[in-house]
C-alpha cells in the first residue's frame, strides 16, 4: 500500500490549509489513517487519526478544535483540515495507515513521503 500525501503549503499565521491522502492498493474503509509530523532536531508528534471499525477520531496535544480529520469514500481519501495555523504549526507531515493497531502504539505499517506545512508570523 503506498500514501500519496498533497496539500502543503505556506500559509500566514491564522490560515488554513487542508491536507489530503489517498492510499493506493486499499481502500480508506479498510484502514485506520491519521497524520504525523516531524521536526527536524524533535521527534515524530502525533497529529490526528481516524479509525475504520467504528469512524472515532483522535488528536494531538492542542489540535482538537483547530485541525479536523475526515474520511471522503468517494475519492479514497483522507483529509487533515486546519486552521488558525500557528508558526509551531510549520512541520512536514506524513501520512500513515495500519490495518489493525491504534495508530498511536506502534509504528503504522504505512508510512508517506511527507508534506511540508510552513506557517509564517
Amino acid at each position: 500500500v503506498q500514501l500519496q500525501a498533497s496539500g502543503g503549503g505556506l500559509v500566514q499565521t491564522g490560515g488554513s490549509l487542508r491536507l489530503s491522502c489517498q492510499p493506493s492498493g486499499r481502500t480508506v474503509e479498510t484502514l485506520n489513517m491519521g497524520w504525523f509530523r516531524q521536526v527536524a532536531g524533535k521527534e515524530r508528534e502525533f497529529v490526528a487519526a481516524i479509525y475504520w471499525r467504528d469512524g472515532s477520531t483522535d488528536y494531538g496535544f492542542g489540535m482538537r478544535g483547530r485541525f479536523t480529520i475526515t474520511k471522503d469514500h468517494s475519492k479514497n481519501t483522507v483529509d487533515l483540515q486546519m486552521k488558525n495555523l500557528k508558526p509551531e504549526d510549520t512541520a512536514v507531515y506524513v501520512c500513515v495507515g495500519d490495518p489493525f493497531y491504534n495508530l498511536r502504539v506502534r509504528p503504522p505499517d504505512y508510512s508517506g513521503q511527507g508534506t511540508l506545512v510552513t506557517v509564517s508570523s
